[in-house]
């Protein structure tokens, strides 16, 4: 008796607390009118009022390939917003009758159903609804998922509070009076409410749950959907397909109640109503939801590199990763899917995904004297976090790589002897077994090497392009001056590669006496007077390397290898990215004559020769191998298209590299640029070939022929 007493009591106070705040409420707007609130509160009240009409919430980012095929989505929150035009009415009808029958009849606040849920919680102990309208939910959702950025800002945007509630309260007043448009507060509401896990806003329940438009749903789908938009977890379909039916049901029934159907013959209605219920769910098992990110979407394998290369490059020029996945961006790219294909196809046809330790690496640019498209990034590797699987993270075709290109390095020592008038494309170099240079230093003593083949004792410079002694471009290194070999390689292409840090190398920081900080590869190089730069002992980077041939290719015009082709904001206007411009690195004269000077490598003699049968374009080409055959590469290029392909030991120990049927891992390796890597290049460039037209190379200038 005294307990019965006790709850009778403590209903009577919380239904007089219930009147206390129902005045309170309703007394808000007009206290607050008339200066009794705080000038901050009402400030942030106002900018949150203005948000909600001006400001869209979190939206997927797109990323497109050249042909507008989506290959991956960015986001925080999978919504697309759609106009109210584009919602069907049968989802409208559906989330009025559930969550605010009187929707069009109030004014932002339903004071009656805030009454009547409160008293009901009161009696019922907490079992009642919470008597918000769609316009207080549309807020509550925006601060939650919108404004907040933490769990912690989301858990207090909905805490179970008055000071909470009068708050939405007052928002939601203003927020009718601004918008004067009940349509466009349900069309908002529908494109901003979850629908569980990432999934918020119709558009996007939609996809998910039925694989349809929200302008197609059906009315048993709509039901579904509005039902399933207050717990999506305990009705996922999935996990619980008879609570979601019998969720759906209801919410039928409360349509009809709300007189959602305009049937008015009681039996016809009653037949309707039992024949909506008996449609099977028809939801997808799986679902259809997006995969976030540059795994999975669109071939995540086999343009996963390109998508994480899109993302990097935006980043740097000045478009945050958050930004873009909140953005709703469209980004379409340059990205060639039959270019991508032959490449992914070409580096795994050599290597496969999973051998153990080895990389193989192709990047493909198209040259241009306005644009450097990168068309193609692939390996044999799939880009992934599945090691086991062969999969990676690391960005392998446009990150600078742990090991060098080797010899392809002598295209710069090449380049600059030309440029200042030390050699020409006929100059006869001497070529003989051993050569030890009195600039260059080792431990003191001149800096000796080898060649890996009998040359005899001379030969032209193209002919040593073609058959790569490293003794004739020790020798041609040292007049061209290794300071204006490493300059060429940054104009010509490895800006990123020759800029990173080198943690070989030290000295003390200009600013402070105590200090000291790291050297680029360019400064070590330099400081040290290391002359076994011509052999390519430098990390390089694949992408940067295919540049190289491209801004050749272009009359000497080079240009950041760039993914993009536009970005466009939400609402499909331009967004400009920040791009390095295209330079005159050297004259259009030099560039032409270095291409014909490359020009030899695939024929007769030449180190790509055995790899380059079937091939019948003219091009550029140049192998590199570095001494202890951990990595070997292969620059090529014809005048629609440069490549670059780098194999190297990518294993936590690396070793050398055998060739063979598949490669491995082994003590002394015998791989070479003219075996995997040149064999990866032509397999993938005689299919981007196909169907192009022959194209020659431009002439050598007579200046630069002696």
């Amino acid at each position: 008796m005294v307990a019965a007493r006790v709850t009778g009591l403590a209903k009577l106070i919380g239904l007089c607390v219930v009147a206390g705040v129902l005045v309170a409420a309703m007394m808000f707007p007009v206290v607050g009118g008339v200066g009794l609130m705080s000038n901050r509160a009402s400030e942030s009240v106002d900018q949150i009022s203005a948000d909600l009409v001006s400001v869209d919430p979190p939206q997927v980012t797109s990323v497109l390939d050249k042909n507008g095929k989506v290959i991956a989505s960015l986001f925080e929150q999978d919504r697309t917003i759609v106009r109210g035009e584009d919602i069907s009415p049968n989802m409208k009808a559906a989330i009025v009758a559930v969550e605010d029958r009187r929707f069009y009849d109030h004014n932002g606040v339903d004071w009656q159903g805030i009454f009547r849920a409160a008293v009901d919680n009161v009696v019922q102990e907490g079992e009642g609804g919470g008597g918000s309208s769609l316009t207080q939910q549309y807020v509550k959702n925006y601060l939650a998922y919108v404004v907040a950025k933490t769990e912690d800002e989301r858990e207090k945007a909905t805490e179970r509070s008055i000071a909470r509630k009068l708050r939405e309260a007052r928002i939601a007043l203003q927020l009718e009076r601004e918008v004067k448009n009940k349509d466009e507060i349900l069309t908002r509401y529908l494109n901003i409410v979850p629908f569980g896990g990432q999934i918020y806003g119709v558009a996007s329940a939609a996809r998910t749950y039925f694989n349809t438009s929200p302008k197609n749903l059906t009315i048993p789908q709509a039901a579904f959907l509005a039902g399933l938009a207050n717990q999506p977890s305990r009705l996922n379909p999935v996990n619980n397909p008879e609570g979601a039916i019998k969720r759906r049901n209801w919410v039928i029934d409360k349509m009809a109640e709300n007189k959602a159907f305009p049937i008015a013959d009681p039996a016809k209605l009653r037949q309707e109503i039992d024949n909506l219920k008996a449609t099977e769910l028809g939801t997808q098992n799986p679902l259809r939801t997006l995969s976030n990110g540059c795994v999975g979407t669109g071939g995540g394998n086999v343009n996963g590199f390109y998508c994480a290369y899109v993302i990097d490059y935006l980043q740097k020029a000045g478009l945050p990763l958050e930004q873009i996945k909140r953005g709703g961006y469209t980004i379409k790219t340059s990205l060639d899917p039959v270019a991508t294909e032959a490449a992914k196809s070409a580096a795994e046809g050599e290597v496969s995904k999973t051998t153990d330790g080895i990389a193989n690496v192709i990047a493909v640019v198209q040259p241009g004297k306005d644009k450097h498209r990168v068309v193609a990034l692939a390996a044999n590797r799939d880009y992934g976090t599945k090691q086991d699987l062969g999969q990676t993270s690391y960005r392998l075709p446009s990150d600078v790589a742990r090991f060098g290109a080797g010899s392809i390095f002598k295209v710069f020592t090449a380049a600059a002897a030309m440029e200042e008038g030390k050699a020409g494309i006929n100059t006869s170099i001497p070529t003989p077994p051993t050569y030890t240079s009195s600039v260059y230093k080792n431990g003191g003593r001149g800096y000796t090497v080898k060649n890996a083949g009998d040359y005899g004792e001379a030969m032209s410079l193209q002919q040593a392009l073609a058959m790569s002694p490293n003794t004739g471009f020790i020798w041609l290194e040292e007049r061209a001056g290794l300071g204006n070999v490493v300059d060429m390689s940054i104009k010509l292409g490895l800006r990123t590669s020759m800029q990173g840090v080198n943690n070989a190398g030290t000295k003390p920081n200009p600013d402070s006496k105590n200090r000291q900080y790291k050297l680029t590869q360019e400064q070590l190089i330099k400081q040290d007077n290391a002359g076994s730069f011509t052999l390519g002992v430098t990390p390089v980077s694949p992408l940067e390397l295919a540049n190289v041939g491209a801004t050749l290719t272009s009359g000497g015009v080079w240009c950041p290898p760039s993914p993009i082709e536009q970005v466009l904001d939400r609402s499909g206007r331009p967004v400009p990215v920040k791009e390095a411009p295209c330079e005159q690195v050297v004259s259009p004269e030099l560039a032409n004559s270095m291409v014909q000077a490359l020009s030899k490598d695939h024929e007769a003699n030449g180190t790509a020769a055995a790899a380059a049968r079937g091939w019948d374009r003219p091009m550029l080409g140049k192998t590199g191998t570095t001494q202890d055959h951990k990595s070997a590469g292969f620059l090529g290029a014809t005048p629609q298209y440069s490549g670059a392909v780098l194999t190297f030991s990518d294993s936590d120990s690396p070793r050398p590299i055998c060739d063979g049927n598949q490669p491995t891992l082994c003590r002394s390796g015998n791989i070479y640029g003219g075996k995997v890597p040149a064999r990866t290049w032509f397999e993938a460039m005689k299919k981007i070939h196909k169907d192009k037209k022959r194209e020659e190379l431009p002439p050598a200038s007579p200046q630069y022929m002696h």
